[in-house]
């Protein structure tokens, strides 16, 4: 029988991780204080209990959460602050490599504008990585319910800064009647310049949700894809192209995009050998770590242990990390998972 212990030794990829889904309770009530925000709880562990979303309807419902969150992540420091921590956190959590996401729009309601929220994003990433050795990078994310025009700004924002801690653009929020499509001008400027895209999808809507952020918007990875099963052609054809699937098991079942983990279609994707990988997409509004995740695919799902370090390869190998660069990370977390391997038989 795995153990966690085993599995937080396992090296690790995340590639879907929100910013502001992962901010420790602590820090949420320092920064209340700081910054004369309310929060709606007096101690963490009040705080952490309410921000646990257990009573979500739908993604929507999930969502608001984050208005808790967002309220506190007005200044650079408090970015800053938050990115480090959530680094260290991963570190922690047998993570090797981070991509955290975030949607600069959403911390510039004060004096910061979009490009020095992302930067405080990128110190504290950065400053994470010289103290704990993880390697860390962000996305920056749009939203579907904003104007196409400010997809489009968020897309030159993280090609400006391509090389300098941004590897890649994304589209979240809410997926029901917000098309990714109207945003595909933005992920063109992305591709144009050479910049990775990954897309939510499939989530809140389905498979023609996927559909739509494969073709219209050229995704490299997707987000969830956890309806795309629904559409057996389009499965087969993301399968093909080995274009990554960031599953998230625990905040798939609290939106109902999974009626629970034993239904979640991890098995049968993985099965089928699809490019998957495991994500905690929100650490806070799913009371979750990477561990967890990986322990719930172990016995809800029945993974292996050596299917887990398929699982984890897949991060690796799917990183939007140049290439040579993946190749020095596979080998050096291949070495210890064989080491881990001997270990558990």
């Amino acid at each position: 029988m795995l153990t966690s212990e085993q599995l937080r030794l396992l090296p690790k990829a995340e590639l879907h991780c929100h910013l502001d889904g992962s901010v420790r309770p602590d820090t949420l009530l320092d920064l209340g204080r700081e910054y004369k925000v309310a929060m709606p709880r007096d101690s963490a562990d009040a705080l952490r209990e309410y921000m646990l979303v257990s009573d979500a309807r739908s993604l929507e419902d999930y969502l608001k959460r984050f208005e808790v969150t967002v309220a506190v992540m007005q200044t650079a420091e408090a970015i800053e602050r938050i990115a480090y921590e959530l680094g260290e956190d991963a570190a922690n959590d047998g993570v090797r490599y981070i991509e955290v996401r975030n949607a600069p729009i959403l911390n510039s309601r004060g004096a910061l504008d979009l490009g020095e929220a992302l930067e405080a994003q990128i110190r504290g990433l950065a400053h994470a990585e010289r103290d704990y050795g993880i390697i860390a990078r962000s996305i920056v994310c749009s939203l579907r319910q904003l104007p196409p025009e400010t997809s489009l700004e968020l897309s030159k924002l993280a090609v400006a800064y391509k090389g300098k801690g941004v590897v890649a653009f994304d589209l979240a929020g809410g997926e029901a009647g917000y098309p990714a499509s109207d945003h595909a001008e933005a992920f063109a400027y992305a591709r144009k310049y050479n910049l990775a895209c990954t897309c939510h999808a499939g989530e809140g809507d389905g498979a023609r949700s996927v559909r739509d952020a494969v073709h219209a918007c050229g995704a490299n990875r997707l987000g969830h894809a956890t309806r795309l099963i629904e559409d057996p052609e389009l499965t087969q054809y993301v399968n093909d192209r080995r274009i990554g699937l960031e599953i998230c098991l625990t905040s798939n079942v609290q939106t109902h995009a999974a009626k629970s983990y034993q239904s979640h279609p991890l098995r049968r994707y993985f099965d089928a050998g699809m490019n998957v990988s495991l994500n905690t997409d929100n650490r806070l509004m799913s009371g979750t770590t990477l561990t967890d995740e990986y322990v719930h695919a172990a016995k809800q799902l029945d993974f292996t242990f050596d299917e887990l370090c398929t699982l984890a390869l897949n991060g690796f190998e799917s990183a939007f990390l140049p290439w040579e660069e993946r190749v020095k990370l596979l080998k050096e977390v291949s070495g210890e998972m064989e080491t881990l391997r001997e270990q558990a038989a």
